[in-house]
């Protein structure tokens, strides 16, 4: 195994535990609010990670380029779609979950197994 597929590997193996973990936090969050970090998290970072490890498979060249060029529209778009996301949903009234709520606490997803407890 070369040094660049050895780069390569780790990269992208990197990438899919982000990808991974921020999937996990968008089920375990208990708001919209709270679930739009990892989801932000997912769109900077593990999108970056799993980008550079495609870089460098590709080797120097056109492929390099254009993959570059789809970081840097992601680094441009996903912030302000979720920024977008964001402020829509507080403007139509909704707003972040504390422990100081008066009402309820949200519901928490079911555990693996159907068993709740």
């Amino acid at each position: 195994m070369t040094g660049a597929e050895l780069l390569t590997a780790v990269l992208l193996g990197a990438g899919a535990f982000v990808a991974l973990t921020s999937a996990l936090g968008v089920l375990r969050m208990p708001d919209f609010f709270s679930r739009i970090h990892p989801a932000g998290e997912n769109e900077s970072l593990g999108q970056t990670l799993i980008i550079a490890g495609l870089i460098v498979a590709a080797g120097p060249g056109g492929t390099a380029l254009k993959l570059l060029l789809v970081w840097g529209f992601l680094m441009m778009t996903a912030p302000a779609a979720t920024h977008a996301l964001t402020r829509a949903a507080w403007q139509d009234g909704r707003r972040p979950w504390s422990r100081d709520d008066d009402g309820p606490a949200p519901p928490t997803p079911p555990r693996a197994g159907g068993a709740s407890t």
